[in-house]
């Protein structure tokens, strides 16, 4: 019996683990697409009653530091319901059968740390870019509200899903500040209706430092793909299904669309085989190699001063008894902390849940340099 994916193909989260079941050999379904109105609403209600009595399971174990998402979920045929793409990896991993490769390389805790750096890396900072790509970059001509109306039309009438459209759209876009997309205060947008990225006050501008790091993810992935299948050699792991989910959120968006076929059409190609299903079941050796380093300090260079930043502002918080935190916080202009990146200087809210994914990574590293901010190469 095939298991429940619940959620939108516009989440890299939901395109990620249906990439990670794949390769596992767990049918999944795609819901509410596909399902009737009476499954969904009792899929609902599952999720719901597991919500409320906190017995959704994150591999290896629940953290008071985690936060239940909106999306995505994947309900098994046993009852559970699972929640985080990284942590549905590993539980995948314990269920796996002889036959079906890791997802991550655990008999090399090395090579297994940079397969988790660079999952979690994609996961918070490759995010950031490819929400800014379509609300941003693809403002002009990504169609994500409508496509989710479509999801969810067994359960909003015909005439309300223009309004659904609508309004998920001007969400996403008033979002982007909480992740991590400001625009200059004077910025100019087509006068076309759609909704204007916004600027917020004491913060600065972003975008330009957002577009040159996914230009800089999309060359890194290129890179270390370019004389082998995946990136960390002959198979599927963790480390591709987390590009390939964020990357793949904009094959959706047609002007990152065109600049990611421009820039490194390979990449484009591996994407799509990915989100085809030939990914599954690959089998052969994996490894550290030379062509792996740009994503490496890419994700060095990126996501590592952010996590610390983040650490740092959320410990100094908790000892000044703050209780709010994450989008929460945001929305009230609490817990803002000031940093840097990219050289220049940034301002964000503490999030409880990347407190846990920093303590999860410094807990798991064999050797300090993996997270060294320097450059392996002049």
């Amino acid at each position: 019996m095939a298991a429940v994916l619940w959620g939108s193909e516009l989440s890299p989260f939901f395109l990620k683990i249906e990439a990670l079941c794949r390769h596992a050999g767990l049918p999944v379904v795609r819901r509410p697409d596909g399902g009737s109105a009476l499954e969904n609403l009792r899929l609902m209600a599952r999720l719901k009653r597991a919500q409320r009595q906190r017995t959704v399971k994150r591999w290896p174990s629940a953290d008071p530091l985690d936060e239940y998402p909106l999306v995505p979920y994947l309900m098994t045929e046993d009852g559970a319901v699972h929640h985080d793409s990284s942590g549905i990896a590993g539980w995948l991993d314990e269920q796996r059968h002889e036959s079906v490769t890791p997802l991550i390389p655990w008999e090399d805790p090395t090579l297994a740390f940079a397969c988790r750096l660079i999952d979690e890396a994609l996961d918070e900072v490759g995010l950031y870019c490819v929400h800014h790509h379509r609300w941003v970059v693809s403002r002009e001509d990504n169609n994500a509200g409508a496509r989710l109306a479509h999801e969810f039309r067994s359960l909003v009438i015909p005439p309300l899903r223009p309004l659904m459209a609508s309004r998920f759209s001007k969400r996403q876009t008033r979002r982007l500040p909480y992740l991590f997309s400001v625009a200059a205060a004077d910025a100019r947008w087509p006068r076309n209706g759609k909704p204007v990225p916004p600027t917020r006050k004491g913060f600065p501008a972003t975008h330009a430092r957002l577009e040159q790091c996914w230009d800089e993810l999309v060359d890194a992935a290129a890179h270390a793909l370019r004389s082998r299948p995946y990136l960390l050699g002959d198979r599927f792991t963790l480390a591709d299904a987390a590009v390939y989910g964020q990357l793949g959120m904009n094959l959706s968006d047609p002007s990152s669309e065109r600049r990611l076929r421009a820039r490194a059409p390979r990449l484009r190609e591996w994407l799509g085989a990915i989100m085809d299903g030939r990914h599954t079941g690959t089998q052969g050796r994996v490894n550290l190699h030379p062509d792996l380093e740009p994503l490496l300090d890419w994700t060095r260079r990126n996501f590592v001063p952010l996590m610390r930043a983040n650490v740092e502002a959320y410990e100094r918080l908790a000892q000044q008894g703050q209780r709010r935190y994450n989008e929460a916080a945001f929305d009230r202009s609490d817990a803002l902390y000031d940093t840097e990146w990219r050289g220049e200087p940034a301002r964000h809210v503490a999030k409880r849940f990347q407190v846990r994914v920093w303590r999860d990574l410094l807990a798991q590293c064999p050797d300090p340099s993996l997270l060294s901010t320097k450059p392996s190469h002049p």
